[in-house]
C-alpha cells in the first residue's frame, strides 16, 4: 500500500468559529499553543488559554499580538469549581491538557490517572453544568490496544467522553486521534538536538521502531477540520504518513550536521533500548471499531453505536492503520516533512526556529 502523503491545506471553514467563545485547555503546550493561534486566525470572540504554569503563560503572551482576544487563567482540570469559572460564557472546548510522556505517567500511574481520565470527566461535567456546546478531546494512538499508564488513561478518557454524549446530546462531545507529533516539547527531536550541542551524541531506544508522524501545524489544522464536522460521539482519527525511527534519526542527524557545518561523522549514535511501556509498532484502531469506521480523504471516522449499530463485532483493519504495514516514508520525504515543519537549521540559526521552544 502506498504511503499516506503528509497533509497539506485547510480543509475547514473558520467561519465555524468566527465570534464564537473558545476555551484551550493545556493551550500553552505544543499542541494547545498551535490551536490557540489557528483558532485566533477565525476571528473568534475570545480565546481563553487555561493552563497551570505561569512561566509557559508568560512565553506565549510574547508571542502572540498584543490586541488579541486572550485571555490567561492559571488553573489544573483536576480542580472542577476552576473549570467552571473559567467555561463560563463558552461556547467551544478544546482539551489538550494531558500527561503525555511514557515514561512519566509509568512511573507516576495515580498522577496519570488524576488529570488524563479524573481531570477530564471534571471537564465534561463542568461543561455541562454552564451550558457549553461543543467538546473535542485531543487523543492519541497509544490508547489503542494499549500497553503503559498514558495509553490506558487516554483510552479511559477516550471512554469516558464518549459515554458523556450519549447521556448529554446538547452538548456536542468528539474525540481527535494521532500519533506523534514532529518537534513537540519533550520528544525525540528536541532531545535529539540537546545531545548534539552538548556532546555530539544521540540516543535512539530502537531503530526498528515504526511510528506515526505528523507536524505540529497540520495536526491541529486537522483537529479543527474535525471539529467542525463533528456531531457528538465520534472518533477522528488522522492520517498520518508512518516512518521508521531509525531512518528519521539518521536522516536528521544528517541534515543537522551539514547544517551546522560538521563532519558527516561528527555524531554518535547509540541504540539504548526499548523503554518500558514502549511498543515497537503502533496502531490508529482497533478490529472492533473498523466495524463502524468511515473512511475520507484526511481521516477515518469511527461513528458511535447509538448512531450506527452493527451486527457484525469487528471489521479489517485498513493497513494504514498500522505503522508497520503502511509503506514507509523515504529519506527523500522524511528530509521533506522536516524542512516543512522548520526542523532543521537555517543561516544564522543553529538550533532551528520550530525547535526553539522545546529545547529550552
Amino acid at each position: 500500500m502506498d504511503a499516506v502523503t503528509p497533509f497539506s491545506g485547510a480543509p475547514f471553514d473558520p467561519s465555524f468559529l468566527r465570534d464564537k467563545s473558545v476555551l484551550v485547555t493545556g493551550g500553552t503546550g505544543t499542541i494547545g499553543s498551535e490551536i490557540v493561534r489557528q483558532v485566533l486566525r477565525c476571528d473568534p470572540r475570545v480565546v481563553r488559554v487555561f493552563s497551570r504554569d505561569e512561566s509557559k503563560q508568560a512565553h506565549l503572551r510574547v508571542q502572540l499580538p498584543k490586541d488579541a482576544p486572550l485571555r490567561y487563567l492559571i488553573g489544573d482540570v483536576r480542580d472542577q469549581s476552576r473549570l467552571r469559572v473559567a467555561l463560563e460564557g463558552i461556547d467551544v472546548v478544546f482539551h489538550a491538557a494531558a500527561l503525555k510522556h511514557v515514561s512519566s505517567c509509568e512511573y507516576n500511574p495515580f498522577e496519570a490517572v488524576q488529570t488524563n481520565v479524573v481531570g477530564t470527566q471534571n471537564l465534561i461535567e463542568a461543561s455541562r453544568a454552564v451550558g457549553v456546546k461543543r467538546l473535542v478531546a485531543i487523543s492519541t494512538d497509544k490508547a489503542v490496544n494499549p500497553v503503559n499508564t498514558m495509553g490506558a488513561t487516554k483510552l479511559l478518557a477516550e471512554n469516558v467522553l464518549k459515554d458523556a454524549w450519549k447521556w448529554n446530546p446538547q452538548l456536542v462531545i468528539s474525540v481527535v486521534r494521532f500519533g506523534n507529533v514532529m518537534g513537540s516539547r519533550g520528544s525525540l527531536l528536541p532531545l535529539m538536538v540537546q545531545g548534539m550541542e552538548e556532546s555530539r551524541r544521540v540516543e535512539v531506544t530502537c531503530r526498528e521502531m515504526t511510528r506515526f508522524m505528523m507536524t505540529i501545524g497540520d495536526a491541529v489544522t486537522l483537529v479543527l477540520s474535525a471539529a467542525e464536522r463533528a456531531v457528538g460521539g465520534e472518533v477522528f482519527i488522522l492520517k498520518m504518513p508512518a516512518l521508521q525511527i531509525g531512518e528519521l534519526v539518521d536522516v536528521f542527524v544528517s541534515e543537522y550536521s551539514r547544517g551546522r557545518g560538521w563532519a558527516p561523522d561528527e555524531v554518535e549514535i547509540r541504540e539504548v533500548g526499548i523503554r518500558p511501556g514502549e511498543k515497537l509498532h503502533e496502531e490508529l484502531v482497533t478490529a472492533e471499531e473498523c466495524a463502524r469506521l468511515e473512511e475520507h480523504d484526511q481521516m477515518y471516522v469511527v461513528q458511535p453505536f447509538r448512531r450506527r449499530p452493527v451486527e457484525i463485532p469487528v471489521g479489517p483493519v485498513p493497513a494504514a492503520g498500522r505503522s508497520d504495514q503502511t509503506a514507509l516514508l523515504g529519506r527523500e520525504e522524511i528530509a521533506a516533512l522536516l524542512d516543512r515543519a522548520g526542523l532543521l537549521p537555517t543561516p544564522g540559526r543553529p538550533v532551528p526556529r520550530a525547535l526553539v521552544h522545546s529545547v529550552h
